[in-house]
C-alpha cells in the first residue's frame, strides 16, 4: 500500500513539474526516438511492398525501436534506488504527459480568434491537427482545436497517469512510445496502411481503458446526462475506437457539436456528428482545456484519498 502512495505521489509532482516548467523546448527524449524510428522506417519501409510482408516489417521496426528504450527503463528499476529512484520516475511522467503544452498550442487557437484573427488561428490549428487548415471556417478552426484537446488529454495525459500507475515506469515509456509510433505511422495511406497498422493496434489496445475512464471523467466534469447520452449513441458511429468515446463524452460535456465534415490534404472528409448544441468557438476550446485539467486535478484527488484510506486499513502492509 506505501508503494501506491508513493506512485501517486510521484504523479503529483510530475503533475506540480510540468505545471511550473512544461515541456523541455530543446532535447526531447521523444525528438530523439522519433529521428531514430523514422531512420528504422526508411530502411525498412521499402515500396512497393505485399502487405503480409509490409505488416511483418511494421512489426518488426516497432520492436527494434522500443526495445531499447524499455529495456533502459526497466533496467533503471535495478540500478537506481531510494532518491534517484524517485527522480528517474518523476521525470519518466514528467517526458510522458505534456498537460501544459496541451493547454498552450490549445490557447493559441482561442486566443488568434478571440482577436479576430482568423489567419494566425489557422496557422495555430494547423501545428496541432492533420486537417487542411487553410480551408477551415473560424467554427472550423474552434472545431478541430477543442477535438484536439478532448483528444490528445486522453492520448497525452491521462494514459500517462494510467500507466505510470498500472506498470510503473516501464508502463509509462512503453505506452508514449507506442503512441508516438501510431502518431507517425498510424496513416491509412499507401505508405503506411500495413507497415503502420501493428503500432496502431497496440496504440489501440493500451488506450483502451485509458480512453473509457477519460470519457468518464468529461462526463462527470460536465453535463453528465448528456455527455453519457452521446457515449452511448455516437462513439460507435466514429472510425477510432478510443477517440469515439473520448471525443462524444467531451463534446456532450462541453455542451457543443463537434465532429462532422473536415477538410484534409486529400478532400473533404465526412464525419460523424459528435454532442449536442451549439457550434465550437473559442470558448469551447477554453472549455476543453479547463475540461481536461479538471480531470487531472480529480484523478490525482481521487488517487490520492485512496492511497491513504489503503495505508489507514492497511497499516504497514507489503509494498
Amino acid at each position: 500500500m506505501e508503494t501506491f502512495l508513493v506512485a501517486v505521489l510521484v504523479c503529483v509532482a510530475a503533475v506540480a513539474l510540468d505545471w511550473l516548467v512544461g515541456e523541455p523546448r530543446r532535447w526531447h527524449p521523444l525528438a530523439g526516438f522519433g529521428r531514430w524510428a523514422s531512420v528504422a522506417e526508411a530502411g525498412l519501409n521499402g515500396q512497393p511492398q505485399a502487405a503480409a510482408r509490409s505488416l511483418c516489417l511494421g512489426a518488426l521496426a516497432t520492436a527494434i525501436v522500443v526495445t531499447p528504450v524499455l529495456a533502459l527503463a526497466v533496467a533503471l528499476q535495478f540500478w537506481l534506488a531510494g532518491w534517484l529512484w524517485l527522480v528517474a520516475q518523476v521525470a519518466g511522467v514528467w517526458l510522458a504527459m505534456s498537460l501544459r503544452g496541451l493547454a498552450e498550442h490549445g490557447r493559441a487557437v482561442s486566443t488568434a480568434l478571440t482577436a479576430g484573427d482568423g489567419d494566425q488561428a489557422r496557422r495555430a490549428v494547423g501545428w496541432i491537427v492533420s486537417r487542411d487548415a487553410a480551408a477551415l471556417s473560424d467554427e472550423g478552426v474552434a472545431a478541430a482545436a477543442s477535438e484536439s484537446m478532448l483528444e490528445n488529454g486522453a492520448d497525452a495525459v491521462f494514459s500517462s497517469l494510467f500507466w505510470y500507475l498500472l506498470a510503473g515506469l516501464p508502463g509509462v515509456v512503453l505506452h508514449r512510445l507506442i503512441n508516438t509510433l501510431d502518431a507517425m505511422w498510424g496513416y491509412r495511406n499507401s505508405r503506411f496502411l500495413y507497415f503502420g497498422r501493428f503500432a496502431a493496434r497496440l496504440d489501440d489496445l493500451m488506450n483502451w481503458l485509458p480512453a473509457r475512464l477519460t470519457a468518464l471523467t468529461y462526463a462527470l466534469l460536465g453535463s453528465t446526462r448528456v455527455a453519457l447520452r452521446c457515449w452511448r449513441t455516437q462513439a460507435r458511429t466514429w472510425d477510432s475506437p478510443n477517440a469515439g468515446p473520448v471525443m462524444s463524452a467531451g463534446a456532450g460535456a462541453l455542451g457543443v457539436t463537434l465532429g462532422g465534415p473536415a477538410p484534409y490534404a486529400n478532400g473533404i472528409k465526412d464525419r460523424p456528428v459528435l454532442g449536442r448544441g451549439p457550434g465550437a468557438s473559442a470558448a469551447t476550446i477554453e472549455g476543453a482545456i479547463a475540461l481536461v485539467q479538471r480531470g487531472v486535478m480529480l484523478w490525482l484527488s481521487v488517487l490520492f484519498v485512496l492511497a491513504l484510506a489503503c495505508s489507514w486499513v492497511v497499516p504497514g502492509g507489503a509494498g
